[in-house]
C-alpha cells in the first residue's frame, strides 16, 4: 500500500516535525497541507492512505475516507472484569500467571496485549509483533500516550514492547522456549458480523492465513503452550494443529491450545 503523510489544517510546529519524522521513518513523501482535502492529496500522489498527524495523536486514512486509528477497544471492560475476579477468557487459554512473558505475534491495535500486560503486571513482558509498519506506528504513538495518562491501562501500555516484523521471520530468529506463551490472533477467515470496529484494521492490515510454519517455530518458541484466537467452529485450527478448544457456550470467538508442559 502506498501511503503519504501530511497534517491537520493549520497545523502547530510539532505537528510538523512529527509528520516529516515519521514520513522518514516510514519511507514515504511528506506533503503540506495546506489547504487540499485528504482525497486530492491521495489522488496526485497515486496514495491508497493518507497517515494523518492531528492533535490527538496519528489517524490512517483510506481511499473510501476509512478512519484507522490506535484505541484500546474492549480492553478497559476486559480490565474491569478481572478486578470484580469475573476472569477473561484469553488469560485462561493461555493459563497465565503474574510475571511471565508472552509474545503476541499479530498486535493488530494491542487490545489484547494490553491485557494481558496488565494480568502479567510489572514483572511480566509482552512483546508484539506487527507486520505493517503503519499500523505498528499508529499503537507505538498511542501506547505512549496511554501510557502518559491517567487511565488504570497506563502502566500496562508502557511495558509493552513492540516490533515492526512478519512473525515467522520473527519466530526463527528467536532461542528456544525464550517466551511462556506463543499468541495468535490473525484476521479470521470468515469474519465475525458483530467486530464491525474492526472493519478498517481490516482494510489496512495482513490478511494473509496463519502458515503451519509459524505454528511449528512457535512450538519452538514457546515455554509452555502456543494459543490461537478463532471464529468459533474455524477450520483453521484442524489445519494449523489445534485439537484442544476452549470457548463458551454463547461465544463467537474460541481459542485453541497447544501445551507442551
Amino acid at each position: 500500500m502506498k501511503l503519504v503523510v501530511t497534517t491537520s489544517y493549520q497545523p502547530t510546529p510539532d505537528q510538523e516535525e512529527k509528520a516529516h519524522d515519521w514520513a522518514r521513518l516510514l519511507g514515504v513523501e511528506y506533503v503540506p497541507r495546506r489547504r487540499e482535502s485528504l482525497k486530492k492529496i491521495a489522488t496526485a500522489c497515486g496514495a491508497e492512505g493518507v497517515l494523518v498527524v492531528r492533535q490527538e495523536g496519528p489517524v490512517l486514512v483510506g481511499e473510501g475516507g476509512e478512519e484507522l486509528f490506535f484505541h484500546p477497544g474492549t480492553a478497559l471492560l476486559r480490565l474491569r472484569n478481572l478486578w470484580q475476579g469475573k476472569g477473561d477468557p484469553l488469560i485462561e487459554a493461555m493459563a497465565l500467571t503474574p510475571g511471565e512473558s508472552v509474545l503476541d505475534c499479530t498486535l493488530g491495535l494491542g487490545s489484547e496485549a494490553l491485557v494481558v500486560s496488565f494480568f502479567l503486571g510489572p514483572s511480566g513482558r509482552v512483546v508484539g509483533v506487527e507486520k505493517v509498519p503503519v499500523i505498528a506506528l499508529l499503537v507505538r504513538e498511542g501506547l505512549k500516550a496511554l501510557a502518559s495518562s491517567s487511565s488504570p491501562l497506563a502502566e500496562a501500555a508502557s511495558r509493552i514492547e513492540v516490533v515492526v516484523a512478519d512473525h515467522l521471520d520473527y519466530l526463527k530468529a528467536l532461542p528456544e522456549e525464550s517466551f511462556d506463551v506463543v499468541y495468535f490472533d490473525p484476521f479470521f477467515q470468515q469474519p465475525v458480523k458483530a467486530a464491525v470496529n474492526l472493519a478498517p484494521l481490516r482494510y489496512f492490515g495482513s490478511r494473509e492465513a496463519l502458515r503451519p510454519e509459524a505454528i511449528k517455530e512457535a512450538l519452538r518458541v514457546a515455554r509452555r503452550r502456543v494459543v490461537l484466537k478463532e471464529r468459533k467452529g474455524s477450520a483453521e485450527f484442524a489445519r494449523l494443529g489445534f485439537r484442544e478448544i476452549i470457548a463458551g457456550r454463547q461465544a463467537r470467538v474460541a481459542y485453541g491450545v497447544i501445551v507442551k508442559r
